[in-house]
């Protein structure tokens, strides 16, 4: 099965493709990730944090950051700059709610992402006094799933406390994240009746990438059969518009797109989204590799370095090579998401339109 787009979604795609270089050449900044600690309380097999790095590195002060913030207040209107605490775990830092009341008062409005594990009702009504505007919570399984890729007994029951708290918050936007794998997928269908039991609006799934400590465990890597399952299932969840799922921004699904998510795939790393990272870098996502960096805080003026640098991100035709060089979907792709490129590899670590038309 080719996958490949009918005509209609083709001529959606190609006029998406001028809204992207459009995009490109704007380059306005929309998402600023700050990745604030590297500590956490859980030991996740599959961290997405770049685990070459050495985990002493300290907490950045807050002060550091809130320097960055008001540079970027200087040159953009901060209401349109959504700041993102990443880590590493947010929640194991004392001072995230008096941050996020400075950054509130700053004008931006200002979010988590969170295993769960210390959120608690007082945590939550101090995070919400701090004008916190989103809140993102992982569940990657039922009981025992979700427990063994945490690598915590009772992190389940924590994340579905969590969770409990997030939906009564009327005024928060949210989501509920999964990472799907072989482990999980035969139980998409109970977590989807939990999420909707438990009064989710939006539930946003991923697969994960060999990087880090993944790379090494074959129960975290779908087969081509199964993630076109997943694409299936997404598919079917919005048509019973009991919950609002998609597949996130990791790849190009072909035909899948704006089927199994909103809209067309679009890496906007570089081009709306930037990130701090613990140690002062300056980069995108902050999963990209480390050579994607662009500078450092304690060296660098944030706003003239994103105005100035990430040209790598901005023109993606360096990845039209490999597998990318001949692939007829390149122009809609771009070779993929950036965070799947790796310095000496001409092919993204993984092709998403691979998995579904092989």
């Amino acid at each position: 099965m080719s996958h490949y787009p009918g005509f209609r979604k083709r001529m959606a795609l190609n006029v998406f493709k001028k809204y992207v270089d459009v995009q490109a050449k704007l380059h306005d900044l929309r998402y600023l990730f700050w990745e604030c600690t590297l500590r956490c309380n859980a030991a996740c097999r599959h961290c997405g944090s770049d685990c070459s790095r050495d985990s002493s590195t300290p907490d950045m002060p807050a002060e550091d950051f809130l320097n960055v913030a008001r540079q970027i207040k200087d040159v953009m209107n901060p209401n349109n700059v959504m700041v993102v605490v990443t880590g590493g775990e947010p929640l194991v830092r004392d001072d995230l709610d008096a941050t996020g009341l400075e950054l509130y008062k700053m004008g931006f409005p200002w979010g988590f992402v969170t295993n769960g594990h210390l959120l608690t009702e007082t945590r939550m009504k101090s995070l919400m006094n701090a004008g916190l505007h989103s809140v993102t919570v992982s569940l990657d399984g039922l009981q025992e799933s979700h427990n063994w890729i945490r690598g915590v007994k009772n992190s389940f029951d924590m994340s579905v406390n969590a969770i409990s708290l997030v939906t009564k918050q009327s005024q928060l936007t949210y989501d509920v994240v999964t990472c799907v794998n072989k482990k999980n997928y035969g139980e998409l269908d109970e977590i989807y009746k939990l999420l909707v039991e438990l009064g989710v609006k939006k539930w946003r799934l991923f697969t994960i990438i060999p990087i880090g400590r993944a790379a090494e465990e074959p129960l975290f890597h779908v087969s081509n059969e199964e993630f076109r399952g997943l694409m299936d299932f997404i598919v079917k969840v919005r048509k019973e518009k009991k919950i609002h799922a998609s597949f996130s921004c990791e790849g190009y699904i072909g035909d899948y797109e704006n089927e199994a998510r909103d809209g067309f795939f679009f890496c906007p790393a570089g081009i709306n989204i930037a990130s701090v990272l613990a140690d002062g870098a300056i980069s995108a996502c902050p999963n990209n590799d480390r050579s994607f960096v662009q500078g450092n805080i304690y060296t660098d003026n944030f706003p003239e370095v994103w105005e100035n640098r990430f040209g790598v991100m901005r023109d993606r035709s360096w990845a039209k090579t490999g597998i990318c060089a001949d692939c007829k979907s390149f122009k809609w792709c771009r070779g993929n998401g950036l965070h799947l490129h790796r310095p000496g590899n001409d092919d993204p670590l993984r092709c998403h339109y691979a998995l579904i038309t092989n």
